[in-house]
């Protein structure tokens, strides 16, 4: 009869010191944007790779001998340290409270190296990458897989071919619908499960995924459909960008309708102010920045 007892005071033990697991200490993260706060602090939205979108008080930031301020860029890589959400001023109000306590304080800041700062044309690509994230990413919703592909694309932006800046957009367009579920299988027809036929012409609309194709239909052909799927079965993003650079056009015009309609709107924040700049600046690179940034930008 002791022998039970002890066994059982054993287990009891055992049970009452295991510890709850703990969010990782330090974040890998990209900031998306930044907002004041106050005359020295910021709110800052950022990526992270552990526990995806976060809004962050970085108090002091603004101060001139802070030394976040050389830290806190955007396309950085950083590792970050958070401390607790803190709790409602506002007694008695949950909404307040729900408010108050996605804001997370920043403790510290590093860089964790990657490539060098986007300057011209890139730069306004990758804010529109983060207008994407923005938008169609919920807080708290991590995907390590799209944030490993946010950071792969951010280098390809500087690149000097115009073939390689804009297959990497639309490839990270596409890895973006994918992971948050909402491309449909390229290599089937979505209402009748029936595989595509490589001759064929589809279209990708957002209320029935691929369909057969109507003959005023701007449409795409199956073989660039089912070549598409097959890069994401592979799990690789320079295959997906590979599958874009194949068929540019087609791609473009499947993408603005999509992301259209699960943005809500239209115009995108990056595109007005790069339309903005053409009319003052009607630099080359400018417009050909314009035209990369992206296929679901354009007014409908």
């Amino acid at each position: 009869m002791m022998r039970n007892t002890c066994a059982l005071t054993v287990t009891s033990n055992r049970v009452t010191t295991r510890r709850p697991s703990r969010a990782p200490s330090l974040l890998t993260a990209y900031i998306l944007h930044r907002y004041d706060w106050s005359e020295s602090s910021l709110i800052l939205d950022v990526y992270t790779r552990e526990q995806g979108r976060l809004v962050v008080a970085a108090k002091g930031a603004k101060r001139p001998y802070s030394q976040l301020r050389s830290v806190l860029l955007p396309f950085q890589r950083l590792h970050l340290s958070l401390g607790r959400p803190p709790k409602a001023e506002v007694a008695g109000s949950q909404h307040a409270d729900a408010q108050t306590r996605e804001v997370q304080t920043l403790r510290g800041a590093d860089w964790a190296g990657g490539a060098a700062m986007l300057t011209g044309a890139a730069l306004f690509s990758g804010f529109y990458l983060n207008e994407l994230l923005m938008k169609l990413l919920a807080r708290q919703d991590p995907h390590p897989l799209l944030f490993d592909a946010y950071a792969q694309t951010l280098p390809a932006l500087s690149g000097g071919d115009d073939t390689q800046v804009q297959s990497a957009l639309r490839a990270f367009e596409i890895t973006l619908l994918q992971q948050i579920g909402v491309l449909p299988d390229l290599s089937l027809v979505t209402l009748t499960l029936d595989a595509v036929d490589p001759e064929g012409r589809y279209v990708l609309r957002p209320e029935a995924g691929v369909t057969v194709a109507r003959p005023d239909d701007s449409a795409v052909s199956g073989a660039t459909l089912v070549g598409m799927q097959a890069a994401l079965l592979h799990g690789s993003l320079a295959a997906v960008q590979q599958a874009c650079a194949g068929a540019l056009l087609e791609w473009r015009g499947l993408l603005r309708g999509l992301l259209h309609y699960h943005l809500g709107s239209s115009v995108l924040r990056t595109r007005q102010v790069m339309l903005g700049l053409q009319s003052l600046v009607p630099l080359p690179a400018a417009a050909a920045a314009a035209g990369n940034l992206g296929s679901n930008q354009r007014p409908s």
